[in-house]
């Protein structure tokens, strides 16, 4: 399964304690693909390192680097068409353009504007962060 994270949900991902937590556990399990392209890394690295400081994303990109390494399971994407499903925050579509490029499942996100993507026509699927847990919790069970 590949998805595509939001930044407000990648940020929720590290630490114990985060509510999105088994995401990254199916990240580093194999069990899931990160699709990202430049415009997203750029923005998970300026947003890590404005509340965490450049330390911590170094430790995040090296992670990523380690993921991509290890079980191949980090896609970088490079979107060569703007598709402009995010009408209400079009600095959205840089997810919806790298999930549809990507071939991902799901955009995972709180985000309501991501909600047009339903109905655009893609693959992708916008899924809020606890839905997506219960899924990929669901598809464990199943294996």
């Amino acid at each position: 399964m590949t998805v595509c994270l939001d930044t407000n949900v990648f940020l929720q991902i590290f630490g114990r304690n985060q509510p999105c937590h088994s995401i990254l556990r199916a990240l580093l399990d194999g069990r899931l693909v990160l699709a990202v392209s430049t415009e997203i890394l750029l923005e998970y690295e300026e947003v890590t390192t404005k509340l965490s400081g450049p330390e911590r994303w170094q430790d995040v990109a090296t992670l990523l680097d380690l993921l991509s390494q290890l079980h191949n399971n980090v896609r970088q994407v490079g979107p060569q068409y703007r598709f402009n499903v995010i009408t209400a925050d079009p600095d959205d579509n840089k997810f919806s353009d790298c999930a549809i490029a990507g071939e991902a499942d799901f955009v995972v996100t709180d985000d309501s504007h991501f909600s047009p993507l339903s109905s655009a026509g893609y693959k992708p699927q916008p899924i809020t962060p606890n839905e997506f847990i219960r899924r990929i919790a669901l598809t464990e069970l199943n294996e």
